[in-house]
């Protein structure tokens, strides 16, 4: 899953965003309101984590122009305020949760957590192709009934390409949307771990799944 992080302090951001990345996470970094709204209007996000004291726009207003533009991705608000009326005022905008400066990352990832199945929940969470099954809120994955164990990178590779099906998907795209915008495109690490979602679903069954289109990328299909 893909998280954007609004927020201008970069030892905050660079703090979350390693950690996110840890836990297997795509993590965009925006420093300043303006970037974060665009960045949030091209709904590629998951999850916004929302700074609210922001230079130029500030957060409360990113999330009210967010949620004008019809954008639904959940928001968790990040601030130094404790004051009752300001956590208000953020839901009020249209936050979907709101956390206290300075937090415990383990909080924050259960935070996380919480919005992502909410939000998984409310977007018809199975997803199925042949007889691979995938169940985002519940983070499995099945083939023929039989559970597939994967790490959370793997998890976020699979989900991509249960969403995309059919769809042929460059080792760019691949790595935007799975990994993040800076990541070294030049390594062989996207073919790694494409190969190892190959063993957990396709080894030893006669209908492959995952197929290369040479000099492109890869794509889920049933034939």
């Amino acid at each position: 899953m893909r998280i954007l992080v609004v927020e201008d302090d970069r030892k905050v951001a660079s703090f979350i965003r390693k950690g996110l990345m840890e836990e297997g996470y795509a993590v965009d970094v925006a420093p300043e309101g303006e970037t974060g709204l665009a960045m949030g209007l091209d709904r590629l996000h998951d999850l916004i984590i929302l700074d609210v004291m922001l230079p130029g726009t500030p957060g409360f207003q990113v999330v009210r122009e967010l949620r004008q533009a019809k954008v639904a991705t959940p928001v968790l608000l990040l601030t130094a305020r404790e004051a009752v009326e300001d956590r208000v005022q953020g839901l009020d905008a249209g936050a979907d949760d709101y956390l206290t400066k300075p937090f415990a990352f383990a909080e924050l990832l259960a935070r996380i957590r919480a919005l992502l199945r909410r939000g998984a929940t409310a977007q018809a969470p199975v997803l199925r192709l042949a007889d691979l099954t995938l169940d985002p809120a519940k983070r499995t994955l099945k083939r023929g009934g039989e559970v597939i164990s994967l790490t959370n990178r793997e998890f976020a590779l699979v989900e991509y390409f249960m969403r995309n099906p059919g769809r042929v998907l460059t080792r760019t795209m691949i790595a935007e949307h799975v990994w993040d915008y800076s990541f070294d495109s030049d390594t062989n690490v996207i073919d790694v771990y494409v190969n190892y979602l190959r063993k957990k679903i396709d080894a030893g069954r006669a209908r492959k799944l995952i197929h290369t289109v040479r000099g492109v990328g890869y794509v889920l299909k049933t034939d």
